[in-house]
């Protein structure tokens, strides 16, 4: 544990009726009451501090690429954090690596592979800064960050102070953390990796594997095939791309009851919706399985690129909803909203947003 007071307490750069929509990457959302960017942890304290002590609630706002805000905005301040720095400590079979919270999420897997490491280059391309990586639980192309994760630096705004939580502590499920449910309480400074030094990666997901049936098995080769895969769904930030303003995955793949999926199955086959390719769904345990939300969708009749005036599907991915401008969040949710409806009611499936909703209930 460390101690906040006795560190030093920069004078805070405090803007008022700060937009939003620009520092999401949907480009949607109106304006916070007060923003302030940090560079320390002394600053983000007394950030925390000035609300608490004003009134204000509080939100920390990362890389803005898996929120949705409100139209209304945010009343309150929204902070958010550029802390930095890297660190690399190897011993024995595995390398530590250590990151502020405010790094670039994809820079730092850049960083690992690169350096020969293994443990996150299926999760290359993915937005946002390494803070949000416990937070949501980050994975990929069947990697997660539970599978590497060793600790976590966080602020615990309940006892103000500084303290270094396990992996344990985290209690990461799927797309889940301690820190997704307590998101008043817990704020990460920084977050330590444990990865391995023998640079050979561990394929767990088929359509990855069939891309890289062949090639080389080292960690730059998978990082490279995954931004490619990823690019040709829209899933990399590139300002040419017209289905660029996104939150990435919109719904999580449900995770239901094995007979619930083996009815779904069975709906599936009976209208002729499988033919002969097998149905997606894989094992969560003794009893439950996992479905594909984007499969799901596109089977309840929505297509890629269907749009509702200025919202839609991608053109490359169904899984993803896109704003096209001049839209508002209530136009996305409530395109999100018809297609969780009809999935429901063709499959008796309910889809659940994966992005933070700020502002406003689904």
């Amino acid at each position: 544990m460390a101690d906040p007071d006795t560190l030093p307490l920069p004078v805070l750069a405090i803007e008022h009726d700060v937009s939003l929509a620009a520092h999401t990457t949907l480009g949607l959302g109106g304006p916070a009451a007060h923003f302030v960017e940090v560079h320390d942890t002394g600053a983000l304290i007394q950030a925390l501090r000035w609300a608490d002590d004003g009134g204000h609630a509080t939100w920390i706002l990362g890389g803005g690429s898996n929120v949705v805000v409100s139209d209304n905005g945010f009343d309150g301040l929204v902070v958010r954090p550029r802390l930095r720095g890297i660190d690399l400590a190897k011993g024995g079979s595995v390398t530590l690596l250590r990151a502020a919270a405010g790094e670039c999420w994809d820079d730092l897997v850049a960083t690992a592979t690169v350096a020969g490491l293994s443990g996150i280059e299926c999760l290359s391309g993915i937005p946002g800064l390494v803070g949000a990586s416990p937070i949501q639980n980050v994975g990929a192309y069947g990697q997660e960050v539970s599978n590497v994760l060793r600790s976590v630096r966080a602020y615990d705004r309940r006892s103000r102070e500084i303290v270094e939580l396990s992996a344990a502590d985290c209690a990461l499920t799927y797309r889940d953390s301690v820190f997704r449910r307590e998101p008043e309480r817990w704020v990460v400074l920084e977050v330590t990796f444990t990865l391995a030094n023998d640079g050979v990666p561990e394929i767990r997901y088929a359509e990855l594997a069939r891309q890289l049936a062949g090639g080389p098995s080292t960690p730059a080769h998978v990082r490279d095939t995954v931004l490619r895969l990823r690019r040709s769904k829209s899933m990399v930030l590139d300002p040419d791309d017209d289905n660029r303003r996104s939150a990435g995955s919109f719904f999580t793949n449900p995770i239901v009851a094995r007979d619930t999926a083996t009815a779904v199955e069975s709906k599936a086959r009976n209208r002729g919706l499988l033919a002969q390719r097998d149905f997606p769904a894989w094992p969560m345990g003794p009893d439950k399985s996992k479905l594909a939300a984007g499969w799901l969708i596109e089977a309840a009749g929505f297509v890629k690129g269907e749009r509702r005036g200025p919202v839609g599907l991608s053109s490359a991915h169904a899984l993803a909803l896109v704003h096209h401008g001049g839209g508002t969040t209530r136009e996305l949710l409530a395109f999100a909203r018809e297609i969780a409806d009809r999935v429901h009611a063709t499959f008796g499936v309910t889809l659940r947003p994966e992005p933070v909703l700020v502002g406003v209930e689904f």
